[in-house]
Order: C-alpha cells, then structure tokens, then sequence
C-alpha cells in the first residue's frame, strides 16, 4: 500500500477500501465526462481501469476536460492514464486507443465490473445501452449536460437494476446549449458517485 493510498484510510475504511480497489472500471470516452470521472474514480481509491479513445486533445477541449495546455494533439486516453499515474503511481490502467463502433464493442470491457459510458453521440449511448444494459455489469450513462442552467438539474436516473443515466436527459450539445465545465463536470461527478455508492453498499 502505498502512501496516496495510507492516505485514503483517513477517510476509508480498510474494508471500504478493499471492496473500492477489488472492483474493475471501463470508461469509454476520455472527453468532458470521461477525463474527469477517471480522476474522480482514482481519487476515490479505484485502480483498476480500462480506458478508450480514439481521439486527441484539442485546444476547445480544454474548458471542460481534464487536460492542459501542453497536452494539446496527444492521444487522449494514453494522456490521461498518465495523470492518473500521477495520482496513484501503483494503479492498473490499460488505455487503448481506437474508435468503438458495433463491430467491435464485444472486444471490450469483458472482465469489468463498472462501466461508464461517456460520448456525446446519441447512437453510441444507444449501442452500449443495448450491449450491457443486460449484461449484468453495472452501467452508467450520462445524457444532457449541455448549457448554462444551474447544475441542480443533473439528476441520477436509475432505468433499472444495473443501468444509471445521469444529466437533465433533455439538453443536447449544440449553439444554445454549448459544453461548459459546470454542468459537463458536476455530471461527471454524479456518474462517479453512483459507482461509489454502489461499490460500498
């Protein structure tokens, strides 16, 4: 145990904790929702992950997910497995970078526990609600954060046993209701917590 860890037992039990570290996460999409669950995930005490994305840091990125300046044009799953190794140097993250489409999504998340799903296309939420929203594995989506109304409209929506959807369900991402980091961040935050809350039941 190493001393960010020692650390978390001020906070956590050790039975807490070992049920937290036991658990196996998968996140797919390392943007505004994804970037900053994974931080929120190993600040919790989670690390064992699997992270996917294909794609790379732009500098309109940067008002909602966790990266910086110097980042810009790296692959943003390898990116943020070497933050959270900054975090937590004794972690397990395996960051693949490629594009999940119907052809290959079976490939993935085969062993995990949790699973967050974190893109902004809707036909992608579609395809991992469909995939795993009966697999057994615990799932969470996020659908609505775009905008500037107050944060208190993302709710957690629990669509059954295993399956969370958390936002306002409603806002898209467009002109009137862009992606700022309020909103897209307190969403990542609930999506987190909802795995916690489960985790330590």
């Amino acid at each position: 145990m190493n001393n960010f860890e020692k650390a978390l037992l001020k906070h956590l039990t050790r039975s807490q904790l070992k049920k937290i570290q036991n658990k196996k996460i998968g996140i797919a999409g390392c943007g505004g929702l994804g970037s900053n669950i994974a931080s929120i995930l190993v600040r919790s005490g989670f690390k064992d992950l699997e992270i996917i994305d294909f794609d790379i840091i732009e500098m309109n990125n940067l008002n909602r997910q966790n990266y910086f300046l110097a980042e810009v044009g790296k692959p943003k799953a390898e990116t943020t497995a070497k933050r959270l190794r900054k975090i937590n140097p004794d972690i397990s993250i395996k960051a693949i970078n490629i594009k999940i489409d119907e052809s290959n999504i079976s490939q993935f998340f085969k062993d995990r526990d949790i699973i967050f799903e974190a893109f902004d296309k809707a036909e992608l939420k579609k395809l991992f609600l469909e995939h795993f929203g009966n697999s057994g594995k615990l799932l969470i989506m996020g659908s609505g954060v775009g905008g500037t109304k107050n944060s208190s409209e993302i709710k957690i929506h629990k669509i059954n046993k295993n399956t969370f959807i958390v936002g306002d369900r409603i806002s898209g991402v467009n002109r009137k209701t862009p992606p700022l980091a309020p909103r897209v961040i307190a969403c990542a935050a609930l999506m987190a917590s909802v795995a916690l809350e489960e985790v330590l039941k």
